[in-house]
């Protein structure tokens, strides 16, 4: 079970910070996702973590997100700075025990509920 929360409201150029708390499963072996789906488009990737906290992401948010893990806490993050309002969505956290395309929803076991992110102008 994956559960997501720490969206909300905030100004273009401000920071917020998303937490993902896991259970039912060994979360340490397990690589974490970010994903999000904006108001009539498809879900995109936004960041992944490895188990050996190796860390990808998309090309959109480079440089502004930072994804990390607490394993200890079974706990991934995903801080985002600096957000524009084209980085409003609903935010998804998922879990892949093995991963093919990091990018590739289907590959991921487990999905959170979603968190909203609204960026305003």
């Amino acid at each position: 079970q994956l559960q997501a929360s720490g969206g909300g409201l905030v100004q273009a150029g401000g920071s917020l910070r998303l937490s993902c708390a896991a259970s039912g499963f060994t979360f340490s072996i397990f690589n974490m996702g970010w994903f999000r789906q904006a108001p009539g488009k498809e879900r995109e990737f936004v960041a992944t973590i490895n188990s050996s906290a190796r860390t990808y992401y998309a090309d959109s948010v480079k440089g502004r997100f930072t994804t990390s893990r607490d394993n200890a806490k079974n706990t991934v993050y995903l801080q985002m700075n600096s957000l524009k309002p084209e980085d409003t969505a609903v935010y998804y956290c998922a879990a892949a025990r093995v991963l093919r395309d990091r990018a590739d929803a289907y590959d991921y076991n487990y999905w959170g509920q979603g968190t909203l992110v609204t960026v305003s102008s």
